[in-house]
């Protein structure tokens, strides 16, 4: 999801995310070992653990379980093997889903995936199907009581964004992936933390829903898919009014 319609996801289900800190700080270890075995340990030669350790630090991570994870990743410490998938699928109402994930079985986490998506009217798509119809950005979402517009503009155009968004409540960043790790840093040392932070698959076209019900079952199947242990990240291209949600 991106845009408004994350960002009234992201506020609806704040506690809820909360609750499942334990999940998040799982997936970051999964990430952080799997960079730190591909690049090394060493952040300051190895831009993509760098950029994992910040989000880590932004979700309170702990320290020692950042350490490990690394220390998995590099091999000093022993660990299972996990690989990033991307598996694309259809949502009620036409919905283009894509869902990320770090597994380290690819059998479970993709029956995982396609029981749920059918449990919700959905089904699996084919490789390719969808992905020509997001593009890869990363996104930062920050509220908008956290920062005036011109200050954030200023900051975040100088650190190498390509936009800011005004969406009223919220101010959305987007910058290409090449620049993800340098506006993150940026924002970290300013003190402006985003609500979400993450290299995303921003939709080219939303498709609007505007029945109830259907908004309703393809917001539980995105938080379905979010639930399953191996998912890391959904994104979805639905415009869903919030007016539906009084």
């Amino acid at each position: 999801m991106s845009g408004h319609s994350k960002w009234a996801t992201t506020k609806r289900h704040k506690a809820a995310i909360d609750a499942k800190r334990g999940k998040v700080f799982s997936v970051l270890a999964k990430e952080l070992a799997l960079a730190a075995r591909s690049g090394g340990g060493d952040p300051s030669s190895n831009a993509k653990l760098r950029t994992l350790l910040l989000k880590a630090r932004t979700a309170n991570m702990p320290t020692d379980n950042i350490e490990r994870a690394v220390k998995k990743g590099t091999g000093e410490l022993p660990g299972v093997s996990y690989e990033e998938l991307v598996y694309e699928g259809y949502a009620p109402g036409g919905i283009g889903i894509i869902v990320e994930v770090t597994t380290d079985n690819k059998n479970r986490a993709v029956g995982e995936i396609r029981s749920t998506f059918t449990k919700a009217g959905g089904s699996l798509a084919a490789p390719g199907a969808l992905a020509f119809n997001f593009h890869r950005k990363g996104q930062f979402l920050i509220n908008a009581t956290a920062i005036t517009e011109d200050a954030l503009m200023e900051i975040a155009l100088d650190a190498g964004a390509d936009d800011v968004i005004n969406n009223g409540d919220h101010f959305e960043v987007l910058c290409t992936v090449h620049e993800y790790d340098a506006v993150a840093k940026v924002l970290e040392d300013k003190g402006i933390k985003p609500e979400s932070s993450e290299i995303a698959y921003i939709p080219n076209n939303t498709v609007p829903v505007s029945d109830p019900a259907t908004a309703k079952t393809i917001l539980r199947l995105i938080e379905a898919l979010d639930d399953l242990d191996d998912v890391k990240a959904v994104h979805a291209n639905h415009a869903i009014n919030e007016s539906l949600f009084p």
